[in-house]
């Protein structure tokens, strides 16, 4: 025990070991018992028609009832009901809600260049199907991703990229492989929806019960698109 110690700050730490060792007692199901959040009342199937209409009326140029108005975000902010978890790329010609004509507080989105699935976007996946009761997850790539792009560089020309964009594309380059390994005529094309694949994949084969578990009970779907920069339209595949 450090002999500087003061006496208050001995007690603090005190009155702290009953409160930790009750809560160390504590179940898991205990916190997974804490009150649920309104859910949206869409399926998984009316979700992904409903991304469909939105991407028609988009590349129509149709006008859409989009909810941005201060009513829609004076109701969000008492909680949130999103219907898809959107994965997508961060390229800014990619704006998941204008693409597919939705408002506020209905896309839960994770982003990141190459729309990879690391620690934080899985967590943050877990959390909107668990806590939020999300239906769909859409793996979404896109029409001339630069990361992707990279990632085919490194295996074509033996690029190399310095610091985290190097690590950033890492887990693009099997996917790159797998594309490569076909002789495709496209190679960057192919290998984005070959990563969107194989992300696809491995959502639905996570082993975290969070995930497997609403997925083998059909509750939740794991689909794959891609987005063409310049007709507008997104593909889904492996539905």
């Amino acid at each position: 025990m450090n002999p500087t110690m003061s006496r208050r700050k001995m007690l603090q730490c005190a009155c702290c070991l009953p409160a930790a060792a009750v809560m160390a007692q504590l179940p898991i199901t205990a916190f997974a018992a804490l009150p649920a959040s309104p859910r949206t009342a869409l399926t998984a199937d009316q979700a992904l028609e409903t991304l469909r209409e939105g991407n028609k009326a988009f590349v129509s140029g149709k006008e859409t009832k989009i909810e941005t108005n201060r009513e829609r975000r004076l109701e969000i902010a008492k909680g949130q009901t999103p219907f898809c978890v959107l994965i997508s790329c961060s390229d800014s010609r990619v704006p998941p809600e204008l693409l597919f004509g939705r408002g506020l507080g209905e896309l839960f989105i994770v982003r990141n260049a190459g729309n990879t699935v690391d620690t934080t976007a899985l967590g943050s996946i877990e959390y909107a199907v668990s806590q939020l009761g999300v239906p769909l997850i859409v793996v979404m790539g896109h029409e001339k991703c630069g990361a992707v792009a990279a990632a085919v560089s490194v295996v074509e020309d033996n690029a190399v990229y310095p610091g985290a964009i190097g690590e950033m594309i890492e887990p693009i380059i099997p996917a790159v492989l797998l594309a490569k390994a076909k002789n495709t005529n496209n190679l960057l094309e192919d290998s984005v929806k070959s990563n969107v694949q194989r992300t696809v994949k491995r959502l639905r084969t996570a082993s975290e019960p969070t995930l497997v578990n609403p997925i083998k009970e059909g509750k939740v779907r794991v689909v794959g698109a891609y987005y063409s920069l310049e007709n507008g339209q997104v593909e889904f595949f492996d539905v």
